[in-house]
């Protein structure tokens, strides 16, 4: 079993910008990224052309690191300074439903752990502390 912590960015529109930032100031290099164009469509709730080229998911390898973005906000309102979270990415199913589990308790579920067209478990959760995992199954199981 393999399970790492990445930092997550909900960057609430400023990806872009951000990914360019951190490909200068950092020596950043995409390793992927999904625009909201390039997500399955919703025909009763077309996306607006201004936002296809807005980033659904972006990775980035900085030295042996990662860091991901966003710009999708977890919840209704955007605060800046709150836009860190943490990614719990493991490519074992029942690990990440321990986490999930576990993390939830005392906390809030912003999105079950469910499967996904991109992770067979994917969840969103606020910890009792405050702090935002996001919990991602690797792989197909």
């Amino acid at each position: 079993m393999s399970t790492s912590l990445i930092p997550f960015l909900e960057m609430n529109g400023s990806a872009n910008e951000a990914i360019d930032f951190y490909m200068k100031a950092l020596d950043a290099k995409v390793v992927y990224t999904l625009r909201f164009g390039d997500l399955p469509g919703n025909p009763e709730s077309p996306l607006p052309p201004e936002k296809k080229d807005l980033i659904g998911y972006a990775i980035l390898k900085i030295g042996e690191s990662e860091l991901q973005l966003t710009d999708n906000v977890t919840g209704s309102s955007y605060q800046k300074g709150t836009q860190v979270t943490i990614v719990v990415q493991t490519n074992d199913k029942d690990k990440a439903t321990q986490y999930f589990e576990a993390l939830k308790q005392g906390g809030q579920v912003n999105e079950p752990l469910q499967a996904s067209f991109f992770s067979p478990a994917y969840g969103n959760v606020t910890d009792k502390f405050g702090v935002t995992f996001r919990i991602l199954t690797r792989g197909h199981q």
